[in-house]
């Protein structure tokens, strides 16, 4: 605990003295940022021969707009919307100008306070009050008057033992919490519109693929019907043509649905009803590929880099700074008051010198009987910096989980789609192969229409690999804390 010196005078201006010289004292604990044990670097981003590399992914030095990095217009004009027009990104920014007014209320309870006040009465004093049994008894006593008063005043707690500048500490960090949740809020819905954009061109290509895949299967039912008829194909072989062709018609409705859900996400991140900008994004376009590049951030990058690791620090600074403050009331609290004013009951004389008044009080509240009731309040404020301690302390592991994650599932997703990738090639190499035995009389246009089928399904596991990559780099830039 801090000693800070102690006064006794009969002068108020021998009390502003002390205070100059005791400004700087404040009791309680001075913050001090936890040690936090961080590798140099992340666990998926280190290179290891028994797996492969992820491509990771990180926006250029100094690039906030990260979503350019997907060269789509079309996503980059969604973002965009969403970071001007949410409503959830409203309401943090709306917390934050509420945090910073009572962080300024904080500041200035250290100020001295000034008013000025006037009055004008018209009254009748009873004759039965203490003062009309009196005054009745005097010749020529008026009962009736009238008041004039104009006075300055002024207030001043002074802050010799510091709780007021730690409520102010606290109170600023708050406001700091309240600005990186907000900058935590805009970067989840930057996120949060870029993954529902890269859910809509996934389901709106693999719609296609499995409306490719009905078109295949409805000319296999037909020329299984038409060869049936001729009697060269069996009955059997017609029904489980037309079971598959059923199959695919069924996969259909649950795409259009998901379509349907992210198309209605996207508009409400943006701060519009459901449909509002349906129409910008009707048509297949091709899924944008993530941007290419390296990590260059490491673990302890994240203390900096994600705002709601920076906000659970601003409140573990809060809580560490109302500590002082529960502490400061183990300490006297002294105050000034002063007054200045006129107060005369003839108007003709309101500014005369007899009218004048004035007033300079010093005032003292020690809670010298109450310090059982100061103790619970310190222990009470122990334990909620302690709580921010551990809430600072796991936010830490979860940003870096939270990376860890991103990047593996973009490493995966990437090397199961260079994997699909290749299985396209040979399979359009075996459809080309099959059409020349068709043509050649060797084989049937079934055997075709299954390598076409073939074709059209690894075609649907691309494009959710695809997507699940382009969506991991989106989690990447998340979990990095955006471009900040």
């Amino acid at each position: 605990m801090k000693i800070c010196l102690s006064f006794k005078g009969r002068s108020a201006l021998g009390l502003l003295i002390v205070t100059g010289l005791v400004t700087g004292c404040a009791v309680g604990p001075d913050y001090q940022r936890p040690e936090i044990a961080l590798t140099l670097a992340f666990h998926a981003a280190a290179t290891d021969s028994s797996r492969p590399r992820p491509p990771q992914m990180s926006p250029p030095a100094g690039l906030a707009a990260w979503w350019t990095g997907f060269d789509d217009p079309a996503l980059s004009k969604v973002v965009e919307r969403a970071a001007a027009q949410n409503l959830d990104l409203a309401e943090a920014r709306a917390r934050l100008m509420q945090s910073r007014a009572v962080a300024k209320v904080a500041g200035a309870a250290l100020l001295p306070a000034a008013n000025l006040t006037g009055s004008l009465a018209d009254g009748r004093q009873s004759a039965l009050s203490p003062l009309g049994e009196i005054g009745s008894h005097l010749p020529g006593y008026p009962r009736d008057y009238d008041d004039y008063a104009l006075n300055a005043g002024a207030s001043w707690d002074i802050d010799l033992f510091g709780g007021l500048r730690r409520e102010r500490q606290a109170a600023v960090a708050d406001a700091e919490s309240a600005r990186a949740q907000a900058d935590a809020v805009r970067i989840a819905v930057e996120a949060d519109a870029a993954d529902a954009y890269l859910q809509v061109r996934a389901y709106q290509a693999r719609l296609a693929v499995a409306h490719r895949q009905e078109a295949v299967r409805k000319d296999l039912v037909a020329l299984l019907t038409l060869r049936e008829g001729e009697g060269v194909s069996a009955e059997r072989e017609r029904h489980e043509a037309q079971a598959e062709l059923e199959a695919v018609r069924a996969a259909i409705p649950p795409l259009t649905a998901g379509l349907e859900i992210e198309l209605n996400r996207l508009d409400v991140l943006m701060g519009a009803q459901p449909g509002t900008y349906r129409a910008e994004l009707n048509g297949e376009e091709p899924l944008p590929a993530p941007p290419d590049g390296a990590i260059t951030a490491s673990p302890a990058d994240l203390l900096r880099r994600r705002p709601d690791v920076m906000a659970a620090e601003q409140r573990l600074i809060a809580a560490n700074a109302r500590i002082g403050a529960a502490i400061s009331d183990y300490y006297p609290k002294v105050s000034i008051q002063a007054l200045l004013g006129v107060d005369s009951l003839d108007a003709s004389e309101v500014f005369s010198g007899r009218a004048f008044q004035r007033q300079v009080a010093a005032g003292f509240r020690w809670r010298l009987f109450d310090f059982g009731r100061i103790d619970a309040e310190v222990a009470a404020a122990k334990g909620k910096d302690a709580e921010a301690l551990a809430a600072y302390r796991s936010s830490i592991l979860h940003a870096a989980e939270e990376v860890e994650n991103a990047l593996s599932d973009l490493a995966e997703d990437q090397t199961r789609a260079a994997a699909l990738g290749r299985q396209i090639a040979e399979l359009n190499k075996a459809r080309r192969q099959a059409q020349d035995a068709y043509d050649g009389g060797v084989i049937s246009l079934i055997e075709v229409r299954d390598a076409d089928r073939d074709i059209l399904n690894a075609s649907d596991q691309l494009a959710q690999a695809q997507a699940g990559a382009a969506r991991a780099a989106v989690a990447s830039f998340r979990a990095l804390g955006g471009g900040m």
